[in-house]
């Protein structure tokens, strides 16, 4: 049985969501931030020597991070699925929003609020600006394609998802700026499986899609 350990408000609602793609039977298990804090609690922390979320069992496996546990998903259950063909234009920019997810856009977004809690009274230059090239870049590429992956959804865009919906709980600039990235929003929204995976995730919790 697969078993997805969800701590709210955080960025394992990319595997709820992923489940819900791809019609996965999973039992979620929802842990709550601690009021001192807001930082995920002990429970949590025990289930993987990283001590952060994601976190998924499946039999005897135990395992962490976003970008591993969907492709290992995707690969084991998925069956081809949210994922463009080797051979497809769209595969080598799919890789790259897959990667970027974490590997520049969560990771800028992370020294922002490192800065922020150690009491800086400015953003070092080469973080901000960094992440003012994230979020230009993001707003053009969805003004040229309707996806992150190209022109089907696809894991990229789950990837993504979190640090532009539920994770500008934590900061992020005015959507008004970015109409492409709005229109993006609005279709993850109307996709049946995200509604069902925030429901589950996030229960009481209307999605930031705005």
């Amino acid at each position: 049985m697969l078993t997805v350990h969800h701590l709210r408000i955080s960025q394992s609602e990319r595997i709820v969501w992923l489940c819900e793609e791809l019609g996965l039977d999973y039992e979620l298990k929802l842990y709550s931030r601690r009021e001192d804090n807001r930082l995920a609690p002990d429970e949590y922390k025990a289930l993987h020597p990283m001590g952060i979320a994601p976190v998924i069992k499946d039999g005897d496996l135990i395992l962490g991070e976003s970008g591993a546990i969907i492709e290992y998903l995707v690969t084991k259950y998925g069956a081809g699925k949210l994922v463009p063909s080797p051979d497809s234009p769209d595969f080598p920019t799919h890789l790259f929003w897959f990667h970027h997810a974490n590997g520049t856009f969560m990771t800028n977004g992370m020294m922002v609020l490192a800065a922020k809690a150690t009491g800086a009274d400015e953003i070092p230059d080469f973080v901000a600006g960094r992440g003012a090239k994230s979020w230009m870049m993001i707003e053009q590429h969805l003004g040229q394609q309707p996806w992150f992956g190209g022109q089907a959804f696809s894991t990229a865009d789950i990837m993504m998802g979190f640090g532009l919906t539920t994770g500008r709980m934590f900061g992020g600039p005015d959507m008004a700026d970015f109409p492409n990235l709005r229109g993006w929003l609005q279709r993850v929204g109307e996709r049946e499986a995200y509604q069902r995976a925030m429901a589950k995730a996030e229960p009481g919790m209307p999605p930031m899609l705005g």
